[in-house]
């Protein structure tokens, strides 16, 4: 009997965030909301009927790999490469006022010669983005396509990056292990392999659906699909990049070919059905009961405050200096707010070097919760249009 528990896992998961979904978006909040929600109220921190398990782990990871595959897909490389030198420039500040702000919050706390390491890495915790929530939000919304939310994307990829090289460098402060000069020429090459590779598959993809005449179209969504599993093992496997950044590359590969449209509504059916379900109550499984005291509930809320201020403020800055307007600066800076499972992953690496903080571990995790919840109610406040948008010309034009 205890060996069929995941099937009411499961069950209780897709119940629960249909549910609370609906019910948030009867208060005209995304459905994502409810979905984290749900996670919380069904886990260990309020009424236990679901424990986090592998399946759930290795379903929601597959979740967040669907969710950038789907954004890649919906995303013009035209409007990518324009966004690109702008990207940089939203995530290198996006990066380096968190990574400034974590590391003050640390030092109020956790004081003494050696404190500095771990003090940096609570630093290089709140300098990542899970941007699986905002593409989510922003589909939702039907604002995938608008100029900030094809700059979000861009600084996304590239804020990833920046956060693998600035995990590897503290990283290898505490592990000498860990030869940083070889993770940064595997960054470097995983891009020439995406760029070359990405151009040479392109065309392939592209003559492909064109030319085959073969009736029934299910082989076009199993073969991208895998295709994005693939990318993903590859990314992560070789080039030590995150494995959603591969599949995001692999969206990006077939957005533009003439079965693109047919890919995408077939992956949405996937992400909506099972996966993605999983992956945003998964988050909300990972809070445990807690007992707060004073000094606990001031850290949590500082650490929580840092965390929405540093990136509207880094990221919103850098879209400023780029100049985009005042409102697509707002959004841009909103929508790279979630920590979600990056952080997550960057804090057991941290607990497993021992270079993290045991007073931090709480805080954090309630911090990537909030954040979580917060990203998609502060972009449905932003994403409000106003007379005209700059926002939304380019999907009238």
């Amino acid at each position: 009997m205890e060996s069929y528990h995941y099937l009411l896992d499961i069950a209780l998961i897709l119940l629960g965030t249909k549910v609370f979904g609906l019910f948030t978006r009867r208060l005209r909040m995304p459905s994502v909301v409810g979905a984290l929600l749900a996670g919380i109220l069904l886990g260990p921190a309020v009424f236990n009927l679901v424990q986090p398990s592998d399946l759930i782990s290795s379903l929601s990871e597959i979740g967040v790999i669907v969710l950038m595959f789907g954004a890649g897909l919906e995303t013009s490389i035209t409007d990518l490469k324009k966004a690109g030198l702008k990207a940089l420039v939203i995530a290198v500040l996006g990066v380096l006022v968190p990574l400034g702000m974590g590391y003050a919050v640390g030092a109020i706390y956790n004081v003494g010669p050696e404190a500095w390491l771990g003090n940096l890495f609570l630093g290089v915790i709140l300098t990542a983005t899970s941007v699986g929530i905002t593409v989510e939000t922003l589909k939702e919304m039907g604002a995938m396509k608008t100029t900030s939310g094809n700059a979000i994307l861009a600084a996304a990829v590239i804020d990833d990056v920046l956060g693998i090289i600035a995990l590897t460098l503290v990283s290898g402060l505490a592990d000498s292990s860990v030869n940083v000069g070889v993770v940064l020429l595997k960054i470097v090459l995983f891009f020439i392999f995406a760029i070359v590779v990405g151009f040479v598959l392109h065309k392939a993809f592209s003559w492909w659906f064109d030319h085959d005449s073969r009736g029934g179209l299910q082989r076009y969504s199993i073969i991208s699909f895998a295709f994005a599993l693939i990318m993903a093992y590859v990314s992560e496997a070789f080039f030590g990049v995150a494995d959603i950044t591969g599949s995001f590359v692999a969206g990006l590969i077939i957005s533009g070919t003439s079965q693109c449209s047919y890919v995408t509504k077939r992956i949405g059916t996937l992400s909506y059905l099972l996966i993605s379900p999983v992956f945003f109550a998964s988050i909300g499984l990972k809070l445990e009961p807690l007992q707060f005291t004073t000094e606990l509930l001031i850290l949590i809320l500082l650490l929580c405050a840092v965390a929405v201020i540093s990136k509207v403020l880094g990221c919103g800055l850098g879209a400023l200096l780029c100049r985009y307007s005042k409102s697509q600066s707002m959004r841009i800076g909103c929508g790279m707010i979630s920590r979600g499972e990056v952080a997550l992953i960057v804090a057991n690496k941290g607990m497993a070097l021992g270079i993290f903080p045991q007073i931090f571990v709480t805080p954090v995790l309630l911090c990537v919760v909030f954040t979580t919840i917060i990203t998609p109610v502060l972009l449905k406040i932003v994403y409000k249009p106003i007379p005209n948008d700059p926002d939304y010309m380019i999907e009238q034009a």
